[in-house]
């Protein structure tokens, strides 16, 4: 994978550093603070904490407690909050520290945040970034462990960015801090670089000093391949990667793109590689029920059927609530075992 993919700006271009994917929102954040001060942040723990996520280390001590606040634990009220915040032209980066908690606040995101420009006529936006964590395989069970992509991605009006490394992770923050509409930043857990959960090698990138941006809207291939097409993000695309190792083994080339934004989906960019190599799997930590799997297969099906030479497959979480039990877990979050079965399935003659 590289580490600097290709549609990097022109911006991109400092002094090098390797960093985990929590160390790059947290200089992303820093420097757009420094150049805008309606930028801020608020959040439980954000403050002295830094974030349990470290995304806020040494930012209250920079920045004071006015941009970064500490929130009691109502996530309908700071998120709401934030939402109001925006309206009057500030822009928050607020954290619901973990997806599983939406439920409680879903109204602040769906009914305001997600609604606000379309309700006003474009009168009134919403520049707000809402980051949270997604991912299991910790034995946190069904209160911590779920992605839920796409619950939000179903949402109109919400953008959805989740990337799978530093370098993109940072680009993207930057971009959507300025974007006038509301972001929903989705970190995956065993992706930050936090040392207590383990960190996936591919995740760490060398990242520019300098501010980018990386457009939201647009995937990446992040392999080349001319057999089959395995699609992921965040951490199914280090899934996706490992089993295009297995299966280069075994003689099969395989091509691997990064959805990185999961609203708007980039089609376009998913559509040339399926018609280059006429087979694909999605693999997605997220429910298989009218998940984003299955809404990138359908698309695939309708926009490109006659270019597939065999059905498309997807690798996908159970649908039950995650357990607590680690095996159960394990048995439920995609592994490189099926992907690569269910693509030498796909390949065979």
């Amino acid at each position: 994978m590289s580490d600097a993919p290709a549609d990097r700006d022109a911006g991109g271009t400092g002094k090098l550093r390797r960093l985990t994917i929590a160390k790059a929102m947290n200089e992303a954040i820093a420097q757009e603070m420094r150049r805008d001060e309606s930028v801020f942040v608020m959040g439980e723990d954000l403050g002295a904490l830094g974030g349990i996520w470290a995304s806020t280390q040494g930012l209250l001590d920079e920045f004071g407690a006015e941009r970064v606040r500490d929130t009691p634990i109502s996530e309908t009220a700071f998120i709401g909050a934030a939402v109001g915040a925006s309206a009057v032209g500030m822009r928050p980066i607020v954290e619901l520290m973990f997806v599983d908690f939406f439920g409680v606040c879903f109204d602040a995101i769906y009914n305001l945040a997600a609604k606000q420009a379309y309700f006003s006529g474009g009168n009134v936006s919403c520049p707000m970034v809402l980051m949270t964590s997604v991912g299991g395989g910790y034995s946190d069970a069904g209160q911590h462990s779920q992605c839920l992509y796409a619950s939000f991605a179903h949402m109109p009006g919400l953008k959805i960015v989740s990337p799978s490394n530093a370098y993109d992770a940072k680009g993207l923050m930057v971009a959507a801090i300025r974007d006038p509409n509301p972001v929903v930043f989705m970190g995956h857990k065993a992706l930050q670089g936090m040392g207590w959960l383990g960190t996936a090698k591919g995740s760490l990138a060398d990242v520019p000093d300098t501010l980018y941006t990386v457009p939201i809207g647009k995937a990446a291939v992040v392999r080349e391949g001319g057999d089959i097409t395995l699609i992921g993000w965040a951490s199914t695309v280090h899934t996706a990667l490992a089993a295009a190792d297995a299966l280069a083994k075994q003689g099969v080339s395989a091509e691997v793109v990064d959805v990185r934004t999961l609203a708007p989906l980039d089609m376009e960019t998913v559509l040339k590689s399926v018609r280059k190599t006429g087979r694909v799997i999605v693999v997605d930590e997220d429910y298989a029920t009218c998940g984003l799997a299955s809404e990138i297969v359908a698309r695939i099906a309708r926009e490109s059927f006659s270019d597939l030479r065999s059905a498309p497959g997807m690798v996908t979480y159970g649908d039950v609530p995650p357990p607590f039990a680690r095996n159960l877990e394990q048995a439920l979050i995609p592994s490189v075992d099926t992907v690569v079965e269910m693509a030498a399935r796909q390949v065979a003659p």
